[in-house]
């Protein structure tokens, strides 16, 4: 009787944590004096505290308590130098808007990888979020070379829903422009102006259009992720 292949076992949290602390260090050299420091300014203060202790197990428990905060605030400083580094390297390449979309749009928020609209010759996107603040197109690349898909894509969401507000964020390295990991910090930044049930009444509607075109080569947001926190 044929044996059935045992699914692999998915690596353990420390082993995960590692592998971020060895990709993180490999583009960012300050990485270990960063977590260092954030490790012993807690513990720091939780020997001073130990040494103005009263008793004996008050001593103890401040130095424990040091060593704790210590070790989260050093995986804290990872995590955030890790999402940073991750960002980096995905600034400039063809999808990589789709890819933080896909991994770290916020509740409230409906959207996708797959652009709305793609410049076949500059691989030039265009993708689109729905939340309460309304409709928001996101152009990946210049404002020059983008301009016509996100005019085309605001009248196409207009004949849609012609109430809605149409907001533009342009994501790049030029004046004007935000950065990746800018994309939520600025979409939640915007007001709300419609109710969750007109939120997924009015992207259903979009979604009911012609479907998303394909991702551009050289980005699969499917392989690509920054670190979620």
């Amino acid at each position: 009787m044929a044996r059935f292949a045992r699914p692999a076992k998915e690596p353990g949290r420390v082993k995960q944590l590692l592998d971020v602390f060895h990709m993180t260090r490999k583009v960012d050299s300050a990485l270990i004096w960063w977590m260092l420091l954030a490790f012993l300014v807690p513990l720091a203060v939780g020997i001073v505290l130990a040494v103005l202790a009263d008793s004996v197990f008050g001593a103890i428990l401040w130095v424990v308590l040091g060593v704790v905060s210590g070790f989260l605030a050093a995986l804290i400083v990872m995590n955030r130098r890790a999402e940073r580094a991750a960002y980096a390297r995905m600034e400039g390449q063809q999808g990589a808007v789709g890819a933080v979309l896909r991994a770290t749009l916020r509740r409230g928020w409906r959207g996708s990888e797959i652009p709305v609209a793609v410049n076949p010759r500059t691989r030039d996107a265009v993708y689109r979020a729905v939340g309460r603040p309304g409709v928001v197109l996101i152009a990946e690349g210049p404002k020059g070379r983008t301009q016509r898909l996100v005019d085309e894509e605001r009248r196409k969401v207009s004949r849609v829903a012609p109430n809605v507000p149409v907001s533009v964020l342009r994501v790049g390295p030029d004046e004007g422009e935000i950065r990746l990991g800018q994309i939520n910090r600025n979409l939640a930044r915007l007001k709300g102006k419609l109710t969750r049930a007109e939120v997924l009444a009015v992207s259903n509607r979009l979604e009911s259009l012609a479907g998303g075109v394909p991702v551009p080569k050289g980005m699969d947001p499917t392989k690509t992720r920054p670190v979620r926190r």
